[in-house]
C-alpha cells in the first residue's frame, strides 16, 4: 500500500481500521522509491525513508489487532544494481518490491500518449526485458505489477506467452515472488496484473504468489481480494507468500 509518504492519499494510520474491518491479518506499506531520476511527486524523497520507517514502527507499536510490515517499492534500473543494493542495505525492511515504471525517460503509466506513434510490440518486449532483468538482479523479494505495460489496454500483435514463461522461469530460478495486483481493476485496463490468461504459467513454474491491493487510499485496502483468491485457486495456487525481515514463508489460503 502507498501512503502520503509517496503517492497515497492518506497518512499510514488511516489504512489500519479499513484493513481490520476487511478481516486482514497483516498489511504492508510499500512507498515508491526511485533513485537516479529527478524527484517526482509520486515518489518518496529518499531523505524521508528514515522518518517513514519510524512512523510505521510507531504505528505498529500502537496497534495490536493487526500485523504491520514495512517495505519499499523500488524502481529497477539496469546497470545500477550495486548502487541500489548499497543504498537499501541500512534499512530494516520486511520486504522489497521491485518494479519497472520507466522505459527510457518516461513512465509507462502516466498517460496513453506515451504509446502514441510507437511499436506496441517493441514496447512490450522492452518492458519484459527490463522486468526479467529486475527479477534476476537479486535485489527484490517480490516483483510488482509485472506487466504494467498493459495499463492502457494496448495489446501486442505477437504472442506474449514466451515472455511470461521466461519471466516465470527467471523468478523461480532467483527465488522471487510475484504479486497478483488488484489495483489494475481501477486502471483503464480494468483487470488484475498479471494477465489472468497467463497466470497458469506462474503456477506451472511454481512461482510463489502474494495478493496485493496496491492501495493508494484507505477505501481500496483489500479491494477485490475475494475475486483474486478465487482466481488463484482456480489456477491451482493453494498458498501465498508473506515476509518477515526479508525471509519468505508460505501460508495456505
Amino acid at each position: 500500500m502507498h501512503s502520503s509518504y509517496s503517492d497515497g492519499r492518506s497518512i499510514p494510520d488511516d489504512y489500519v481500521a479499513p484493513a481490520i474491518a476487511a478481516g486482514l491479518s497483516e498489511i504492508g506499506f510499500s512507498e515508491h522509491l526511485t533513485l537516479f531520476k529527478d524527484l517526482e511527486d509520486w515518489n518518496m524523497n529518499p531523505v524521508n525513508i528514515s522518518p517513514y520507517i519510524d512512523h510505521i514502527e510507531n504505528l505498529r507499536n500502537r496497534t495490536n489487532e493487526i500485523s504491520i510490515k514495512i517495505g519499499l517499492e523500488v524502481d529497477y534500473f539496469a546497470g545500477k544494481e550495486k548502487e541500489i543494493r548499497e543504498f537499501l542495505k541500512p534499512f530494516p525492511l520486511e520486504y522489497i518490491i521491485g518494479s519497472v515504471h520507466y522505459l527510457g525517460e518516461k513512465t509507462v503509466d502516466f498517460g496513453p500518449e506515451f504509446y502514441e506513434g510507437k511499436s506496441i510490440d517493441r514496447l512490450f518486449e522492452s518492458y519484459f526485458d527490463s522486468i526479467i532483468s529486475a527479477a534476476s538482479s537479486g535485489l527484490f523479494d517480490i516483483i510488482g505489477h509485472c506487466d504494467l505495460i498493459r495499463i492502457y489496454g494496448y495489446k501486442p500483435a505477437s504472442n506474449m506467452e514466451p515472455y511470461y514463461r521466461k519471466l516465470a522461469k527467471t523468478m523461480k530460478d532467483h527465488n522471487v515472488a510475484f504479486e497478483l495486483n488488484t489495483n489494475g481493476r481501477n486502471r483503464p485496463l480494468a483487470d488484475f496484473y498479471p494477465d489472468r490468461k497467463f497466470l497458469h504459467i506462474f503456477r506451472e513454474e511454481n512461482v510463489p504468489v502474494c495478493v496485493n491491493s496496491d492501495a493508494h487510499m484507505p477505501a481500496r485496502v483489500g479491494q477485490y481480494f475475494d475475486e483474486a483468491y478465487e482466481l488463484l485457486r482456480y489456477v491451482g495456487f493453494t498458498e501465498m507468500a508473506v515476509f518477515d525481515k526479508r525471509k519468505r514463508r508460505m501460508i495456505p489460503f
